[in-house]
């Protein structure tokens, strides 16, 4: 281990997020801009990034996206919109209800291109049947906290929703559309991104109800009625979604390649335990301590460093009343799992600089982060049996704090064995 060694991890984590700024990938996927009437609509932590990215290419467009509060960026033409997430509010709501009105009356000649990242799924919102946002914001929050895996939240929001499941598409029918998409999803699958706005699901009401019956999930009457009535998720084959072309132009797979190459070229070996990795965010930790601690010992004097890397989406079962994220709650288990091992350092990190509500991307660990919590009076088992990771790595100042990183491909993790 060298004195860089927690400062190599900083840099291929932002070398992931850098290699995922739409302002680098977007355009070689962008046509030439078509003629006649053009709308631009997308949802999502990096779709204004992704707006200006095409007004770049395009010049001003007419249009409106939403984002998260803070992550605006600057257009000519595209309105952005900021809107709460992870749980919805009045202007993701108010903004929604604003996009479908702009792609009313859309004729065959007509084109649109839709931008949807990571975190449309809170950010599109226009609830189903007689829900009310107060009812969907309890429902999302429920959903966040139960530590179901993303796809099943998914499904769930998509019968709850007059947008997703390919329902934003159908509004703009029978406009061409092409849907430019930046996966933050395990198997970058389309119908995954942002709860598939411009996607059709073969799932069914029922499949929701067994999911909410097998995460706990409690939900009001009005939801249970939605459930019962015809809900408007298209099925693929649906003819309002013959024009559209869903294309996945940036993915975690590439961020964690050029994290690859960034440790190669700084002289360390690398293990890719893969991009789409899912599960209880301690239950993964312990998995990759053991991992880390057996390479370690079958690693002789001599050799270069090795570098585990992971991407995907870990979820957390809220039990305590801290506050955390799984990325947080992935090193801080990481950390008491490996107890000090001399030569082991880590960094957990979510690509688009919040790690579950926090504005905190992740955290780092090192041989020495047990010792700093006790010299700081803190326990790590008490914070993790607590949910408690982002006030632990607060405490001991190793949180990774980005700000907005104007993009998503979901998690980022790094093991650094000397």
């Amino acid at each position: 281990m060298t004195q860089r060694t927690p400062e190599l991890l900083r840099q291929m984590f932002q070398r992931a997020v850098d290699v995922a700024d739409p302002m680098q990938s977007l355009s070689a996927h962008l046509p030439e801009k078509p003629e006649g009437r053009v709308v631009v609509v997308g949802a999502g932590k990096a779709s204004a990034r992704m707006a200006e990215a095409v007004e770049a290419v395009w010049g001003p467009c007419e249009g409106l996206v939403i984002t998260r509060y803070g992550y605006a960026r600057p257009c000519k033409g595209i309105e952005i919109v900021e809107a709460a997430h992870p749980v919805p509010d009045e202007a993701g709501l108010v903004g929604t209800q604003r996009m479908l009105e702009l792609l009313e009356g859309l004729g065959e000649n007509d084109f649109v291109l839709a931008l949807v990242s990571g975190g449309a799924s809170a950010l599109l919102t226009s609830p189903a049947g007689d829900i009310s946002l107060e009812e969907k914001q309890a429902v999302n929050q429920n959903l966040l906290s139960s530590g179901a895996p993303i796809g099943q939240m998914n499904v769930v929001r998509k019968h709850l929703s007059r947008v997703k499941g390919g329902q934003l598409a159908a509004a703009a029918y029978p406009a061409k559309m092409l849907a430019l998409l930046l996966s933050d999803v395990p198997g970058d699958d389309p119908a995954e991104i942002g709860s598939g706005p411009t996607v059709g699901d073969e799932s069914s009401a029922d499949n929701v109800k067994a999911i909410l019956a097998r995460w706990n999930v409690d939900v009001p009457a009005s939801v249970q009625k939605a459930l019962e009535g015809q809900s408007g998720v298209l099925r693929p084959q649906d003819e309002k979604l013959s024009r559209v072309t869903n294309t996945v132009f940036a993915a975690p797979s590439q961020s964690l390649e050029a994290a690859r190459v960034m440790a190669d070229e700084h002289g360390c070996d690398v293990e890719l335990l893969g991009d789409a990795l899912e599960g209880e965010a301690r239950d993964v930790a312990r998995s990759h301590a053991e991992l880390a601690l057996l390479r370690q010992k079958e690693r002789a004097a001599g050799d270069r460093p090795l570098v585990l890397l992971s991407g995907g989406e870990l979820t957390v079962t809220r039990t305590g009343d801290g506050v955390g994220g799984p990325n947080a709650e992935y090193a801080l288990a990481l950390a008491l799992a490996l107890d000090g091992a001399e030569g082991i350092h880590a960094i957990a990190c979510d690509t688009d600089g919040v790690d579950g509500a926090a504005e905190v991307a992740g955290a780092m660990i090192g041989p020495d982060t047990l010792q700093k919590a006790e010299a700081k009076g803190v326990s790590a088992a008490k914070a993790l049996e607590n949910n408690d990771a982002h006030r632990f790595f607060e405490t001991i100042d190793d949180q990774v704090v980005t700000g907005p990183t104007l993009t998503n491909v979901n998690d980022f993790r790094a093991i650094w064995i000397d």
